[in-house]
C-alpha cells in the first residue's frame, strides 16, 4: 500500500525503487504473456518457438498476427489471445503510470507540518 496524506512523499531514491519494483512487475507480465503465446501457438497451430514468439509478440505490440491460424482450435487461441492483449496493454500501462499519478497526487494533497 501507499504511502498516507499525512505521511511525507517519499524520497527520491525511494520513489525510484518504487518505479523499478513497478516496471519489473510489468516485464514480469509481458514475459509471462510472450511465454503463454509461444505455447499457445505451438500447440494449437504447431508453430515452432520463433514463429510463436513473432505471432504473440505482434499481438501484444497491437499489429495482429503475421501467420493466420489455420485450425479451429488456432483461430479461437488467437480470437482470445488478441482480447488478453489488448487487456494487458491496459493493466501494463496503469501499472507504469500508477506510482508517477500517485506521487503527484500525494504532494498536491500532503499537508506539510510548518
Amino acid at each position: 500500500m501507499y504511502e498516507s496524506r499525512e505521511l511525507r512523499p517519499l524520497a527520491s531514491a525511494e520513489f525510484l525503487w518504487r518505479l523499478l519494483r513497478h516496471f519489473a512487475l510489468s516485464a514480469g507480465m509481458l514475459v509471462f504473456s510472450i511465454l503463454l503465446g509461444v505455447a499457445g501457438y505451438w500447440w494449437f497451430e504447431d508453430l515452432g518457438p520463433v514463429d510463436g514468439f513473432l505471432n504473440s509478440a505482434m499481438l501484444l505490440g497491437g499489429m495482429g498476427p503475421v501467420t493466420m491460424p489455420q485450425t479451429t482450435a488456432g483461430k479461437l487461441f488467437a480470437g482470445c489471445y488478441a482480447l488478453y492483449s489488448g487487456l494487458l496493454f491496459i493493466v501494463t500501462a496503469a501499472v507504469m503510470v500508477t506510482p508517477v499519478a500517485h506521487r503527484l497526487l500525494h504532494r498536491f494533497h500532503w499537508e506539510a507540518d510548518e
